[in-house]
């Protein structure tokens, strides 16, 4: 990029949708292995991701507000795509719910859009204070 368009919010952004592109593809990975007997699903470490994009050391904390929530541990800041090995729901050892992944993907795609939309606005307003 050039240096005019190398903004702190721009970097950040373009971490996030490469985040969310890389997750819709292992989303997709899941979905496609759903028969595959002991396929394991994996998941993006979202938080790494933006992390990078970000540009900070320090890795972001994960807040457990309900009993329930999963801790995060053994995710490191440098880990992007995780595996989960931990839960079997099928006789073949498979862990894939499909469900549950075209969910996840729905709502992928639903951050995905308004990142690319927030991308959009700056990219507006660069345009504009040229003309101008």
């Amino acid at each position: 990029m050039n240096n005019w368009l190398d903004t702190r919010v721009l970097n950040i952004l373009e971490g996030g949708l490469d985040g969310l592109s890389l997750r819709n593809k292992v989303l997709a990975d899941n979905i496609a292995n759903v028969d595959t007997p002991n396929f394991k699903k994996s998941d993006v470490n979202f938080e790494a991701v933006l992390q990078e994009a970000i540009g900070e050391d320090q890795a972001l904390p994960m807040k457990m507000s309900l009993p329930g929530h999963l801790p995060g541990v053994g995710a490191s800041a440098g880990t992007v795509v995780l595996q989960d090995n931990s839960t079997t729901i099928r006789n073949d050892g498979n862990n894939v719910d499909v469900d549950l992944e075209m969910s996840k993907v729905a709502e992928n795609t639903l951050h995905y859009n308004a990142l690319a939309q927030a991308l959009i606005s700056q990219f507006t307003m660069l345009k504009q204070a040229m003309r101008e």
